[in-house]
């Protein structure tokens, strides 16, 4: 029988694959979940099909409605003892260099929703609970590659804020994670042509996030850390070669 830990995750952006996995090992870990999403039809499926409606509260959470973030946080039932940024949009390069409004929705999504909200939760004071922020980046965000730049720069920027943060919050001994993905088999890589064996599970990657330690970058599988070196060492004449 699973302990009640009596703490609570907040999953930001929960209606991913990967978040949805999180879930389930969070609750088997003892947790109390409170999964906040803009499409709270879909969580509110995925909860009931896995009978987890005693552990999981379901909340709306537009990661672009700025103005609304403030009031979402307040309006929590418990202050979270771990948080995880895990809304993410994506466009192809190409079409994101044709029109900006895709380029602006990977902007707000993957970058500034997610500051948005975090400073609000990391600049609580009160919240004697807060422990862990842990944010969803991507190997995209390592180099600026030109198959896909657009995307990359958001999580760059996204990944770069969670270093300072991890600073900002380093006195009060809250941890902060990034963790740097690969391809994984989920909705927001459907249609795309990718390396096969490159591709990891949804639940693989999540047991990644509940586990997570001390160290700010976290990159999921031996294949994609040995990328994630390579892509840091090449000189830029190698770079610009790559797709």
């Amino acid at each position: 029988m699973t302990q009640n830990t009596g703490k609570t995750v907040l999953i930001l952006g929960a209606n991913s694959d990967v978040a949805k996995q999180s879930i389930k090992l969070y609750i088997e870990k003892g947790f109390s979940v409170i999964a906040a999403s803009r499409n709270t039809a879909s969580l509110d499926e995925f909860v009931s099909e896995n009978s987890l409606n005693s552990k999981v509260t379901v909340l709306a959470f537009d990661a672009v409605d700025f103005d609304s973030h403030r009031k979402f946080y307040d309006g929590l039932p418990a202050k979270p003892h771990i948080v995880i940024y895990a809304a993410g949009f994506l466009v192809d390069n190409e079409k994101a260099l044709k029109d900006f409004k895709g380029t602006q929705q990977m902007m707000m999504v993957n970058y500034m929703g997610a500051v948005s909200i975090l400073n609000i939760i990391a600049g609580d004071r009160e919240n004697k609970n807060l422990e862990r922020i842990i944010g969803l980046s991507s190997l995209s965000g390592v180099r600026g590659r030109k198959s896909n730049f657009v995307y990359g720069s958001t999580k760059a920027a996204f990944t770069t804020y969670l270093a300072g943060l991890r600073q900002e919050l380093a006195s009060g001994n809250i941890q902060v994670n990034a963790l740097v993905i690969g391809y994984i088999r989920t909705k927001i890589n459907e249609g795309l042509q990718l390396n096969e064996s490159l591709i990891m599970e949804p639940d693989y990657v999540a047991k990644f996030i509940v586990n997570a330690g001390n160290s700010f970058i976290i990159v999921p599988n031996f294949k994609w850390k040995l990328i994630y070196l390579i892509l840091k060492l090449l000189p830029e004449s190698l770079v610009a070669k790559l797709p």
